[in-house]
């Protein structure tokens, strides 16, 4: 899916309207099929930009146009079926805690299913074997029944991720996808991403905060801060300088990707009742 960013502001509807906004002024194109990598520091309009391409947030200012439409002007019917090409996998993934793990995963088919076949996938999975097999793409086969609220919380985002492989959208927007996993799964898992993503001829769109797994991984690399594009380049000519200038005053962010050291995946959280 081609996408075009023209002179495009977004502000969070929650905020202030003396804050600035989260994006500003920001020009980008992409073509389809590419695979591309949002570097920045904390808060610099990484997730912003991603609900921005999700239609889950429209543009205050300037232009947004997905496969040369603006959604914006979209009947609700359109509206919709555009968002069904549009697969967005939040840093942390809405999981049903008590759904099995093949469930959560075929639910990546829901846009293109009708209502009696989606309420149908709840109780009878329709493609178990399309589950299993995008499962072990992030070394999560064995999970396949398990249920969600027995994973670790890096298991969680990997299931999250499991489900674009199935989905039938042209455009995969990424938040924050390695956050919860140690270096070796973080590895895998930006390899299925982005070597199946090529594959298929999918647009993908990322936010990381590992340098290191970006400049490894993406062919281009858009680096933002504040809201506003500071490079837009080749992997091969992200510079040390130029990262030390995009991080410049958050120099402890970049030191700890840099040395990010490998630890265990921590387990869920356990959630205690009183009455």
């Amino acid at each position: 899916m081609n996408i075009s960013l023209h002179s495009l502001e977004a502000r969070h509807p929650a905020a202030l309207s003396c804050a600035p906004a989260a994006l500003r002024t920001l020009n980008l194109q992409l073509v389809a099929g590419e695979q591309v990598a949002i570097i920045g520091p904390s808060g610099a309009g990484k997730t912003s930009l991603l609900q921005v391409l999700a239609c889950a947030q429209p543009p205050t200012q300037g232009q947004l146009q997905l496969a040369g439409v603006n959604p914006w002007t979209l009947p609700a019917r359109a509206l919709r079926r555009l968002r069904g090409q549009l697969f967005l996998a939040p840093q942390v993934p809405p999981l049903p805690p008590r759904q099995r793990v093949v469930t959560s995963v075929l639910a990546g088919r829901l846009p293109a299913m009708g209502l009696w076949a989606s309420l149908r996938s709840l109780f009878y999975p329709a493609d178990i074997p399309a589950a299993y097999a995008a499962l072990v793409h992030f070394d999560l086969g064995d999970k396949l029944f398990e249920r969600v609220d027995r994973l670790s919380g890096g298991e969680r985002q990997r299931v999250g991720l499991a489900r674009a492989l199935l989905t039938p959208a042209s455009l995969w927007l990424i938040d924050e996808p390695l956050s919860a996993l140690d270096p070796m799964r973080a590895r895998m898992a930006m390899s299925a991403l982005v070597g199946l993503a090529r594959e298929r001829q999918v647009t993908l769109v990322a936010t990381l905060h590992q340098v290191d797994m970006a400049l490894a991984h993406f062919p281009r690399i858009i680096g933002l801060r504040d809201g506003q594009l500071v490079f837009d380049l080749p992997a091969a000519q992200v510079s040390p300088e130029r990262l030390a200038h995009l991080y410049d005053q958050y120099e402890h962010e970049l030191r700890s990707e840099a040395l990010q050291v490998a630890t265990p995946e921590a387990p869920a959280p356990v959630v205690m009742h009183c009455r």
